[in-house]
């Protein structure tokens, strides 16, 4: 079955994206098409609450350019699902965010799961979903105080600092499973896995996997309520009364 998938970097850094989409590809079923996208405008990592304003503008032009590709499905990778809930209203087939889809996977495979994110600040966005997914009881959130930019060429140099904090999860928090809270820390997947002994996922990957199954099933958002097609999709610039 073939199917175009666009994996949509929601800061403006296309080594991110680049590093991102080979990590998604070796996961990805045979025919799947992976496209990266990368907005032109925006800022260059998302780590604050203005950050992730610009960087939802630019998911939804990256959206509305995937629509005029035909894309099948769309992955938003970035932490905190930053502007899913807009993609969703927009995009034609179904769009995920590596949040859910990693916090989804780690409850089907851990009574007691923990979230390690970076930097420190940005924990407030982990917690927002997991109250969204009504999962906040089962999930603790921990975080290093490592920029996102730091990572943008890879994050094995701090293998050690998400190892000693996934530990703690595991000792104090009862942690089963491990969720990594960025998009660049891929290549930390494998290694974490044979230290700590327990799953460790990857949100972009959990999520290309399922944007390819709910294609296989011929499903995609539901339009009856909450993500019906918005009445504008740019502001109508109005004058004061």
């Amino acid at each position: 079955m073939s199917r175009r998938i666009m994996v949509v970097n929601p800061n403006t850094t296309r080594a991110m994206t680049d590093a991102v989409v080979a990590a998604a590809a070796s996961v990805a079923a045979p025919g799947t098409e992976l496209l990266g996208a990368t907005p032109t405008k925006g800022v260059s990592s998302v780590e604050s609450h203005v950050d992730e304003v610009w960087g939802a503008v630019g998911v939804l032009e990256e959206i509305r350019r995937g629509e005029e590709l035909g894309v099948d499905g769309y992955v938003v990778a970035c932490f905190g699902d930053t502007g899913v809930p807009a993609a969703r209203e927009v995009a034609t087939g179904p769009v995920v965010g590596m949040t859910e889809a990693a916090l989804m996977t780690a409850a089907l495979l851990a009574h007691r799961f923990s979230i390690v994110t970076m930097p420190r600040r940005t924990m407030e966005q982990s917690d927002r979903v997991l109250r969204t997914l009504g999962l906040d009881h089962r999930c603790s959130v921990r975080a290093v105080e490592v920029a996102v930019a730091e990572v943008e060429e890879g994050s094995t140099e701090f293998l050690e600092l998400f190892a000693d904090e996934a530990r703690a999860a595991i000792a104090d928090d009862d942690a089963e499973a491990i969720v990594l809270g960025c998009s660049g820390l891929t290549d930390l997947v494998a290694p974490l896995r044979h230290r700590l002994g327990v799953p460790v996922i990857d949100g972009v990957l959990a999520a290309v996997t399922m944007v390819e199954g709910l294609l296989a099933q011929g499903l995609t958002t539901s339009r009856a309520n909450t993500f019906a097609r918005p009445s504008r999709l740019e502001p109508k610039l109005e004058p004061k009364l």
